[in-house]
């Protein structure tokens, strides 16, 4: 029986390449030293899989910055503002077009389906020149051949590449991105020619999309590509691998019949229909790579049921044709257990980080193989039960609180227009008021402090004189730049959940349990085990102590239920709607807290909303229901004058524009410039919105610092299309990954925009 990885975390284990990464960035490394690190990690990355024994291991998953880049790099379609003139893409191409430069904006970063990665959109059109520009899927092929370790390269698959893309600047918006079918299958092939000519016996085709609900004829393009790459992909097998939920009826009948294909690759965890579908009718021909073991959560695999479903599949489609496999790359999950040593032994029982996940692949092909390990699966069943009995996962009263709240849809009593007049008569705030949306910079100098006060180095009172003196300074340097609803900056803060999740009940940290969002991005995503409370207030010290420095408006910052639940490792013992309402009631007691204190102005993040949104619209209506209510559970009880903001980024929208009004809020602030202002359309569209709204007049992901005719332009086109009184000004995300350096005259250009277009406005009356 044999084994298969999807695809591997690629940061390192202890996030080597994010600093490696950052090094270079700034100019103290040289792309040699980059590349060194990289090297490092591929090479034990291939060493480690094949010596727990599996026998299809993945190459070409390890990137730089994102898969969907490096084949936007493979296939030459580069932006032409990026004045590449061809030949091999080097990285000064490449990261101008995954972070902006000085002189031109980034292309696009969107979230990678419902998860919390974050991918580089094409831009295509119709004059796109597609040649062969990246060489790196052979290269890695044969880097990891010269370490005597035989590797199955992955590449995105041409039809889900080009349902990812979206039209280029001037390109018309419904241009159809499958036209250009024909013009990358030329570089597919030949980069399937050169893997055959270097020895590859199989490849991965990564083909996502087929999860979706997609039409006639975007499942027609599937057929017609593989058909065109027949020839090419004999003598190689190829899988066709999909993720991230079930395959639909038609899409199944599609893959299943794809010609030059030698196996297909299910997640079964998160697409248990599937199965349904498998046992309807598989074709003898192929290869079932099953994906049993969960590549995007940290709980140990349930040994004993994954061998009944593989004794199932087993039946139906042969014992050689079966192949032990994660359920999607292991990159969204952290990477190894051993580097974890504040776990109690009970708790790291119940969990399997990548490493561990490659052991459970292999020891389940080998138990199907006749060569159980019964001591491992012993251990497996003691902890399972372990973790279903213990009552540290249990409160009765959290339980029996949430569960109550199905009795009411939680909206506030009074409609927006009118807590809008309210809020204004306290506030007292211009016409286009400014914000930003929460974090400033982290420096050097502030991890330190923080660092050194986790391990015990510094005192208490040294550590919030160090704070204190941080957001001193954040808020001096606000109320200097004239904006007008100011933050504390966050500076007590390394991550917007963590932070949250270190201070509430039900939740467990790791040290090094870091997952990749964007580029070198890393979150360590807190671990949901048991039922959630507040045990205290969590922010109130902080958000008290900086309104005492100003006389403006400042906001108190919380991240809401759903964007903490999105971006934890949730347990799966219980629906995710159960744990998100428990989170509500426990941001609602903090709200509630802030208001008491005497804030005014709260912010409750969803920056993950449309992050979970279900890949099926069939069970859209679902999600939006429970996570729009846990959104409004939390500030249900605060007065018309408390003003109530969320914020927004990096998604998709305006499919669920409907939802975001029904959220409530006073304020939205929300991801635009980065997308080419998307989310305007929505509005010349005809989607009335009444409460405050402040679309990013900013990309902050790159170090670009936009001019203040630039911003006023934004802001203008935004003046098209909504109200001027309910227009806010702010950059599209919070600020901690840019240097003060290039957040100051940033800032700045924004409230001179601002200042500009109000004497404008002022003298058109």
């Amino acid at each position: 029986m044999a084994s298969h990885i999807v695809g591997y975390p690629r940061m390192g284990p202890k996030r080597e390449l994010k600093f490696a990464l950052e090094s270079f960035w700034d100019g103290k490394s040289s792309a040699e030293d980059l590349q060194k690190v990289a090297t490092d990690l591929r090479s034990s990355i291939w060493k480690q899989m094949s010596s727990a024994g599996i026998k299809y291991i993945p190459s070409n998953t390890f990137s730089y910055y994102d898969q969907v880049l490096d084949t936007t790099a493979m296939l030459g379609a580069v932006p032409p503002r990026y004045n590449w003139t061809g030949g091999e893409i080097g990285f000064d191409t490449y990261f101008s077009m995954a972070r902006g430069n000085a002189s031109v904006p980034a292309m696009e970063m969107t979230k990678w389906f419902d998860t919390n990665y974050h991918y580089i959109v094409p831009e295509l059109g119709p004059d796109v020149k597609f040649s062969y520009a990246s060489h790196k899927a052979v290269s890695e092929y044969n880097e990891a051949k010269a370490l005597g370790v035989d590797t199955v390269p992955v590449l995105v698959g041409p039809v889900s590449y080009l349902l990812l893309s979206k039209p280029a600047k001037g390109v018309e918006k419904n241009f159809p991105l499958l036209s250009l079918l024909d013009k990358i299958l030329p570089v597919y092939k030949e980069v399937i020619g050169e893997l055959k000519a270097a020895g590859a016996s199989w490849i991965q085709l990564d083909e996502p999309t087929l999860v979706k609900d997609l039409d006639a004829h975007q499942l027609q393009a599937f057929t017609q590509a593989y058909a065109e790459l027949e020839s090419s992909l004999s003598g190689i097998n190829a899988i066709i691998e999909t993720y991230f939920a079930d395959v639909p009826v038609e899409a199944y009948k599609t893959v299943t019949g794809l010609k030059g294909i030698s196996g297909i690759g299910f997640d079964l965890i998160r697409g248990a229909k599937s199965l349904d579908l498998i046992k309807g009718g598989f074709p003898g021909d192929k290869y079932l790579f099953a994906g049993v073991v969960d590549g995007r959560n940290i709980w140990a695999n349930d040994l004993a049921a994954s061998i009944a479903t593989l004794s199932e599949l087993e039946g139906i489609v042969g014992k050689d044709k079966l192949v032990v496999s994660t359920s999607c790359s292991l990159q969204h999950t952290a990477v190894d257990l051993i580097n974890e040593t504040k776990f109690d032994s009970e708790l790291k029982s119940w969990l399997a980080f990548a490493a561990q996940k490659i052991v459970e692949v292999n020891a389940l092909a080998k138990a199907l193989a006749g060569q159980k390990d019964e001591e491992f699966f012993s251990a497996n069943a003691a902890a399972l039960q372990s973790r279903k009995s213990s009552p540290r996962v249990t409160n009765e009263a959290v339980q029996k609180a949430a569960a109550a709240l199905r009795g009411s849809d939680h909206r506030r009593a009074t409609n927006v227009s009118a807590r809008l007049d309210a809020q204004q008569k306290k506030l007292n705030l211009p016409i286009l008021p400014t914000t930003t949306i929460g974090s400033f910079p982290q420096t050097v100098e502030l991890r330190r402090v923080r660092r050194e006060y986790k391990a015990k180095k510094i005192s208490e009172d040294e550590y919030v004189n160090a704070i204190k003196e941080e957001i001193n300074k954040v808020v001096k340097l606000q109320e200097e730049l004239d904006i007008d609803v100011l933050v504390h900056g966050e500076p007590e803060r390394n991550d917007m959940v963590e932070y949250f999740g270190e201070q509430l009940s039900g939740f467990a940290f790791s040290v090094n349990g870091w997952v990749q969002s964007y580029g070198s991005r890393c979150v360590k995503p807190p671990i949901i085990y048991g039922d959630v409370s507040r045990p205290k207030a969590m922010t109130v010290f902080w958000s008290t102590m900086a309104q005492s420095m100003t006389s403006r408006p400042m906001k108190g910052m919380l991240t809401g239920p759903v964007t903490i639940l999105n971006w934890s490792f949730v347990r799966n013992d219980q629906p995710r709607f159960e744990t998100c309402y428990q989170i509500a009631l426990a941001i609602k007691d903090e709200v509630e807290d802030l208001e008491k204190a005497g804030i005014t102005v709260i912010q409750i993040d969803e920056a993950a909303l449309r992050e979970g949104l279900p890949l099926r619209k069939s069970e859209e209506a679902f999600y939006l229901d429970w996570a729009v209510h846990s959104f409004r559970i939390t500030n249900c009880g605060v007065q018309d004058t408390t003003q109530i903001h969320t914020h927004m980024c990096y998604s998709n929208f305006n499919d669920i524009i409907h939802s975001i009004i029904d959220m409530d809020a006073d304020v939205i602030t929300i991801e635009n410039s980065r997308s080419d202002e998307k989310l305007l359309s929505v509005f010349r569209e005809g989607v009335k919105y009444g409460a405050g709204i402040g679309p990013g007049v900013y990309d902050i992901h790159s170090p670009r610092i936009p001019s203040t005719e630039e911003i006023a332009d934004r802001i203008n086109k935004m003046l098209a299309v909504l109200e001027t009184n309910i227009l806010w000004v702010n950059p599209d995300c919070g600020l901690k990954t840019r240097k003060y350096s290039e957040v100051k005259p940033a800032l700045s250009n924004m409230v001179e925009a601002c200042k500009l277009l109000r004497k404008q406005l002022a003298s058109a009356k």
